[in-house]
């Protein structure tokens, strides 16, 4: 498998109200992906699609050159999760998904970890929605928060997690840990002016941060 230097773009299909906020995240050459009904935010995002997947259930099947994967409307993965498959397969080490959270509770969920899995895979990986940036720290991991952000949260969201250390925020923790059913780490500030850290010494954090407060 070759890799590349390039980052994957993947277009979901989920409701994106701030296009603007989106776009600025994106790369001119990003490799882009939309899934199904992510073709509808095309225009909106300024984007082309260099690959479309999908079972066309949620947007009709476009009459474009741009390669397209057609889906089966019965199978395990959903169109997100193949478009993330193919990438790995075409040799991406870093990804950006968008359209990926809202409406539905259960395809936001799996969406989420998607993050999981790129992240036990060594990959860069995030989400970005109308109001938040999105990323998995893993085990042994650390990661900085500037005071750009209105708020940051910590979240277990795969067993408890443990030698949690939160320095330079409102709301700092020394080797604490969380449990899937105690999420008390969230909204969270950054002390103006500083740069917060997160470190996490066993089991995995979903880190939120918020532009809006």
């Amino acid at each position: 498998m070759e890799k590349t230097t390039r980052r994957c773009l993947i277009i979901g299909g989920a409701p994106i109200e701030d296009y603007e906020r989106i776009r600025h995240y994106i790369r001119r050459d990003d490799y882009v992906i939309c899934c199904d009904s992510g073709l509808k935010h095309r225009e909106g995002l300024g984007v082309e699609a260099d690959l479309i997947t999908g079972d066309f259930d949620s947007h009709e099947k476009p009459e474009t050159e741009v390669e397209t994967i057609v889906l089966p409307k019965e199978k395990d993965d959903t169109d997100t999760v193949y478009a993330v498959s193919e990438a790995l397969e075409r040799g991406f080490e870093e990804f950006l998904l968008v359209g990926m959270t809202g409406r539905r509770l259960d395809h936001t969920l799996g969406n989420v970890y998607i993050l999981e899995r790129l992240a036990e895979l060594k990959k860069k990986a995030m989400i970005v929605d109308d109001y938040s940036e999105i990323e998995y720290i893993p085990e042994g991991g650390t990661w900085e928060i500037d005071d750009s952000y209105a708020y940051f949260s910590l979240l277990a969201i795969d067993g408890k997690a443990s030698g949690i250390t939160i320095r330079d925020a409102k709301y700092e923790l020394n080797d604490a840990e969380i449990l899937p059913y105690y999420q008390y780490a969230i909204s969270n500030e950054v002390i103006p002016g500083k740069t917060a850290s997160v470190s996490v010494k066993k089991g995995s954090l979903l880190l939120v941060r918020d532009a809006v407060g």
